[in-house]
């Protein structure tokens, strides 16, 4: 069948939205309607080259959709369903897996590396030409073909576009707070960096119950959302530094958890210099992949301080996706608010330009 997708064909150029071909799911494997996709940083990360990925591709890993089609094997959904595509596939009986660290599984590196399924080949095609698909997702296509035990299926009622937001943005820094750091009630917390996934960061530590919750960035409109989504305090890091800021808050004496969800070396040492005393930092921010970053042993020693990354939000998303759901349905988690744009499929490279400008706190595409 014919499908519209955005592809990347060299790093450093905009998206080129094209028809290709896209074959029928085979064994296993399942044929989605997307019905909404995230405009997330990784995409960008990969446009830009902070990421490889197997070019050309078809981007995007976050979205929901319809299922359409399900190939032979498959009894997890059925056409119909609506579901969440999971970019980070998991095998479910490896170590990883077994401990409840699905995001670590070796399944889901290997499609992440290789832009293709499980058997080693590709849906789509592009005048005979083979196109790659990013993290076993590609939901920057009308229709886009993924293995059946990478999706999520939600209640039907619930809106395609709120679901978006659950596959990455949302599961990746609310996760982070609860399964990376497992924030305790009355601790605090500082968030350095308040986009789309830091802002989940806030909202999840509010959830959480922490006591102060500090939050820092350069955009003054972002610290504004930043207070509406649980931020008690918030530090214009343009204005002042945010290590003395942060400790100034805190009496002198540090925060207990520090999240860095920017991906920048600088901003990493910052949140390893705000803690306390067995205080934990948790880097969710992706970094150029040659970047490396250095901290005083001392510190780390004598403080026992952590420091440590979170990958998916460190989630089980058969799980946690389903709990995010219920949050927001009891009113605890903010997706209204957390959507502020809207971009017809066709202007996916206007919604890039707006996220990079830091118009937008999250936006979708739809199709």
């Amino acid at each position: 069948m014919k499908t519209k997708a955005a592809i990347l064909f060299e790093v450093g150029k905009k998206l080129d939205i094209r028809e290709v071909d896209l074959e029928p799911p085979r064994m296993g494997e399942v044929m989605i309607k997307m019905g909404a996709a995230g405009i997330c940083h990784s995409d960008l990360h990969v446009m830009t080259g902070h990421l490889d990925a197997p070019l050309p591709v078809v981007l995007g890993h976050e979205g929901a959709g319809v299922v359409a089609e399900v190939g032979p094997g498959v009894t997890n959904v059925k056409p119909g369903d609506h579901v969440i595509p999971l970019w980070r596939l998991s095998c479910g009986v490896c170590e990883y897996c077994s401990a409840g660290r699905p995001a670590l599984c070796a399944e889901g590196l290997q499609i992440r590396k290789t832009g293709r399924l499980l058997d080693g080949s590709t849906r789509f095609h592009l005048g005979g030409k083979e196109i790659n698909h990013f993290a076993g997702v590609s939901s920057f296509s009308e229709y886009s073909v993924l293995p059946a035990r990478s999706l999520v299926k939600i209640p039907d009622d619930f809106p395609l576009d709120k679901a978006a937001l659950l596959g990455c943005g949302v599961i990746t820094g609310v996760g982070a707070v609860f399964n990376a750091a497992k924030v305790k009630p009355g601790s605090s917390v500082a968030v350095i960096g308040t986009g789309g996934v830091g802002i989940n960061v806030v909202q999840g530590a509010a959830i959480a119950g922490a006591g102060k919750i500090i939050a820092v960035d350069v955009l003054a409109n972002k610290l504004e959302f930043a207070r509406k989504f649980g931020a008690t305090h918030t530090i214009n890091a343009k204005e002042t530094k945010p290590v003395e800021a942060i400790r100034a808050l805190t009496g002198g004496r540090g925060v207990d958890y520090a999240f860095e969800v920017i991906g920048q070396p600088a901003t990493i040492r910052q949140a390893y210099d705000s803690l306390c005393k067995k205080g934990m930092a948790i880097v969710v921010g992706v970094t150029p992949q040659t970047m490396e970053v250095s901290v005083p042993i001392m510190t780390l020693v004598f403080e026992e301080r952590t420091l440590t990354g979170s990958i998916y939000g460190s989630a089980r998303p058969q799980v946690d996706l389903p709990m995010l759901i219920d949050l927001y349905r009891a009113g605890k988690l903010k997706l209204d608010e957390l959507l502020t744009g809207r971009y017809p499929f066709a202007k996916i490279n206007e919604a890039y330009e707006a996220l990079e400008q830091g118009k937008e706190l999250r936006s979708i595409v739809t199709f």
